[in-house]
């Protein structure tokens, strides 16, 4: 039944995700197609803030709810669940509604002293306005995870991008002539709202469900130390996040600044920034749909696994995600690597955000895996681990970027990314191995599947060179289509993945 559940939700999860973010991507190709690539940089400085002010709303209240609730449904006790999930709504609240005061009361000098930018006033007065309701939800999507069904959570997020997008489309369309101050104004408005249905949707699904736990009648623990737990995992959680995002904001910020210091810019630092951040990385991060929903899947039952004892599961389902995300991440880097330049002539009808997927392309293996490895991490009760790795990354890459971007303008980006990924990826997938006592294979399953997948494509991109001029369309799905055939084949052959691991793993 479980192993039923686990694959349902599975499905479910990467469903909606590859819809959300397919959505996201359209979206962001209308956007900027109005707006332009400056302003869609002016949105990624303001977004900035929206994620400080909002990891600090939810004070990683998500995991927090996610593993005590599973603690609580696996001895049976309703009152214990509900109160978990109580106490951590009244905790985000609280700080959601100090978060929100700040950002308003200082969203002047937010904008002049930190984003040196006075369009994006009127965009922070509003995006407050969500936050309360945004670490309300986090809570409630933290207890639906906990208890195995994932259909409310992706419902309500589908039912939120349409409200977003639905809201963003009118209101821009309707601002669009008064500047790029009013263009991210009404696009953070309809963030805000999209936000507070998503929180109205999932209090009624909440409502009902929690008429359901009525059956559960095992033991309740004792009543003191609730507070005490949940910000034992949601602190250093918090934290991470919070102290990560705030130095991410800050690099947001600096980047911009010192891109505009190097001599040779071919164009604003504005628009180089918004191609990066807003238009090469969704699109990077697209095909990561799966390995994100198994990952966030994997966090309730890693908790209840290593609760209970049961190091062989931990380490055999370690092994299996990594090194799915590894053969999974080797051929789309590869894909983004050799037809970096047709997908973003395709999408954004950019050569400039072509290069940059080309340019990012090898390090795509290393996001997928750290972010994978991140996540289950949490699920180990890691969270400390990774707040140090966060903020050791965020605190050199700002220092990097103060002393190569004035130099090297956009290149040195890429090399500090380069650079950031690599560490980020190696501390937190070594950890995982240790603390999990998994064991990848160097050879046979990095190095093999690497080579497999870089020769695939290039075969495959020879191959389609010589039918003539293809339309950009045509060429990207004949290679994807293509080298994931002879890479699976490959891979198969090769005996780098087995069936025999595909059914362990859905089995465990």
């Amino acid at each position: 039944m479980r192993k039923t559940i686990f694959i349902k939700n599975a499905l479910i999860l990467t469903a909606s995700s590859l819809v959300l973010r397919f959505a996201g991507i359209i979206f962001k190709v209308w956007l900027a197609a109005l707006i332009g690539s400056e302003g869609i940089g002016l949105y990624q400085l303001i977004f900035s803030v929206y994620l400080l002010a909002s990891t600090f709303a939810s004070s990683g209240i998500c995991t927090a709810v996610t593993r005590l609730t599973a603690e609580e449904l696996a001895l049976g006790s309703k009152k214990g669940t509900l109160k978990i999930f109580r106490r951590s709504a009244e905790i985000t609240l609280f700080i959601a509604l100090i978060s929100a005061a700040l950002v308003f009361f200082g969203a002047d000098i937010i904008a002049v002293q930190l984003l040196g930018d006075v369009r994006a006033v009127p965009a922070l007065k509003i995006l407050p306005l969500s936050l309360p309701f945004m670490g309300i939800s986090s809570c409630l999507r933290g207890y639906f995870i906990a208890r195995r069904k994932i259909t409310p959570n992706a419902v309500s997020q589908l039912f939120e991008q349409a409200v977003r997008i639905i809201l963003i489309v009118v209101l821009v369309g309707r601002f669009h002539s008064k500047g790029l101050a009013a263009c991210c104004a009404a696009v953070i408005f309809g963030d805000v709202a999209a936000e507070i249905f998503s929180f109205l949707m999932l209090t009624l699904v909440w409502l009902n469900d929690k008429r359901k736990l009525s059956s559960l009648s095992g033991r309740e623990r004792p009543p003191y130390g609730i507070v005490r737990r949940i910000l034992h995992i949601s602190m250093p959680i918090t934290s991470g996040r919070y102290l990560n995002t705030a130095l991410r904001t800050a690099e947001n910020i600096l980047v911009p600044k010192n891109l505009a210091k190097y001599p040779f810019s071919g164009s604003s630092s504005l628009s180089q920034f918004g191609m990066i951040k807003g238009m090469a990385l969704p699109v990077l991060f697209f095909p990561s749909t799966l390995l994100n929903s198994i990952s966030t899947l994997l966090i309730p039952e890693m908790s209840e696994a290593s609760a209970r004892g049961r190091d062989g599961l931990v380490s055999s389902a370690t092994r299996n995600i990594l090194k799915l995300t590894a053969v999974m991440s080797f051929i789309f880097g590869a894909i983004f690597f050799v037809g970096g330049r047709e997908i973003g002539l395709l999408i954004y009808k950019s050569e400039d955000v072509g290069w940059l997927l080309r340019a990012l392309a090898p390090i795509v293996p290393l996001m997928y895996l750290d972010s994978v490895s991140d996540g289950i991490l949490k699920g180990l009760d890691q969270q400390a681990f990774s707040f140090r790795t966060a903020v050791s990354d965020s605190g050199l890459r700002i220092i990097l970027i103060l002393i190569l971007l004035p130099v090297f303008g956009l290149k040195g980006f890429i090399w500090i990314m380069y650079f950031s990924n690599f560490l980020t990826c190696a501390l937190n997938v070594g950890r995982l191995l240790k603390v999990s006592r998994a064991k990848l294979y160097f050879l046979s399953e990095i190095i093999l599947p690497l080579a497999s997948a870089l020769c695939v494509t290039l075969l495959a991109d020879t191959l389609l060179r010589l039918l003539g001029n293809i339309e950009n369309l045509v060429y990207i799905i004949l290679l994807s289509l293509v080298s994931l055939s002879l890479y699976a084949l490959l891979i198969f052959l090769f005996g780098i993945v087995k069936p025999s691991d595909l059914k362990d793993f859905i089995k465990k």
